[in-house]
């Protein structure tokens, strides 16, 4: 009698073969989810762009090339040099962004990491504008000209005004942001009411900019240092230099905090506040949100103002660095466009912004010690980004090498399935 309760016990706890069946069917279709989501798709995208920029690596290193001369006599010769060469590389590029194992003492070990954090700094803050406005529906190309504005206009303060430093700083800071909404909010004002085009009009104010500053800084009275007859800007006052808290070994200013402060007003704003509502419906389907109500005009003029403001911090951050001898026209170096890259690598999402930005630091300190350390030049960390943007601009291309099926794409059948299948096949006819 126990024997059969047993039996019945059992048996009543192990599910049908339809039962697993589904169940499989649920985990495979979470596992599609994950592995297809925008999230893993940017991972996907990084990883394939260090794999061919290891085998550009490798394909121009001297021992490489000496190996090839007689790849069928000994084969092995060629691989062993191709993975020493992109192994020091990429080895390189982690120790000099993120820890130095052979550093002496903790605080120079992690000295890269605050490298990396430094160049990270300005990216992120600017690649939160650029991704607020396509998210938005506007694709803001002048983060230079944003960033050039608002250097100048925090650089101004920063120089001009002997002030206690809990006011200098705020204020100078301030001013960055001011100047780079206002430079935003023009382009948003002309595509409100003029209907021209966002890109055109922010690529030529990026060349306004650009021989503005370039004019100012070459003209005594306006920007450029007393007595100096090069195009650049007296020092930053003390009072207005972002402070350092964490030590010489630990290069990272206060600025990283207000990045931080900046994601998590951008993330408020686009999906807690009524304002980012109207940015999210606009970016949509900006005739429907005309017809429900929302004035897209205003949208347009307030999305750009706002991403703007936030590239602006990047140029107040710039300048209010640890400057001895005043700023150049070059302050943006490249930020703008870098921004970009960082914003479609987080899919213009705030913490994926965050974390793109991160990579993008990482990368640029990294590849100075890979430099410095195999003598592999500093433009492969331009390639890695190129193929990074490649990659994430055709998500159907990393699909298809990665046999990912598209979103809404029916599941291959499984085996149980097909065998099903060709059972009733069989009992029909």
């Amino acid at each position: 009698m126990s024997d059969t309760t047993e039996k019945t016990e059992a048996e009543a706890t192990t599910p049908e073969p339809h039962e697993r069946e589904t169940t499989d069917e649920r985990g495979a279709s979470i596992l599609r989810q994950v592995v297809g989501s925008n999230a893993a798709i940017s991972i996907l995208a990084v990883v394939l762009a260090l794999i061919l920029s290891g085998i550009l690596i490798a394909a121009t290193d001297p021992t490489v090339q000496s190996t090839a001369g007689y790849f069928f006599a000994r084969p092995t010769d060629l691989f062993g040099a191709a993975w020493s060469s992109v192994s020091l590389a990429y080895t390189s590029i982690f120790q000099g962004a993120i820890i130095n194992f052979q550093a002496v003492g903790f605080a120079a070990a992690i000295t890269p990491l605050a490298s990396t954090l430094n160049f990270a700094m300005p990216l992120i803050v600017a690649g939160l504008g650029v991704a607020l406005s396509f998210r938005t529906g506007m694709f803001n190309i002048g983060g230079q000209g944003q960033i050039l504005i608002g250097a100048a206009c925090a650089g101004w303060v920063g120089f001009s005004f002997d002030l206690p430093i809990g006011i200098h700083i705020p204020l100078a800071v301030i001013a960055g942001i001011v100047g780079g909404a206002f430079w935003g909010a023009i382009v948003g004002f002309l595509k409100a009411r003029t209907g021209a085009h966002e890109v055109i009009v922010t690529i030529m104010l990026n060349y306004v900019a650009l021989y503005l500053i370039s004019f100012m800084l070459r003209t005594p009275g306006l920007l450029q240092a007393k007595g100096s007859t090069n195009p650049q800007s007296p020092a930053t006052l003390p009072s207005a230099i972002l402070p350092n808290p964490f030590g010489a070994h630990f290069p990272l200013s206060l600025g990283f905090l207000i990045v931080i402060a900046a994601t998590f007003f951008v993330s408020w704003l686009l999906n807690r506040s009524s304002l980012g509502f109207r940015f999210r419906a606009v970016g949509e389907n900006p005739h429907a949100a005309r017809t429900a109500g929302i004035n897209v005009k205003n949208v347009y003029v307030w999305a750009m103002l706002i991403s703007g403001a936030l590239i602006g911090i990047a140029g107040a951050t710039q300048v209010l660095s640890t400057l001895t001898t005043g700023f150049s026209s070059g302050i943006d170096a490249g930020i703008g466009f870098d921004a970009i890259t960082v914003a479609l690598l987080g899919r213009s999402r705030p913490w994926g912004v965050f974390g793109a930005g991160i990579l993008f630091g990482a990368l640029k300190a990294g590849g100075y010690a890979m430099q410095a350390a195999n003598g592999v030049p500093i433009d492969i960390v331009l390639v890695v980004q190129s193929l990074i943007v490649l990659f994430v601009a055709a998500p159907p291309l990393v699909r298809s090498i990665f046999r990912i099926p598209a979103p809404g794409a029916k599941p291959r059948p499984t085996r149980s399935a097909k065998a099903d299948s060709k059972k009733m096949a069989v009992v029909t006819k």
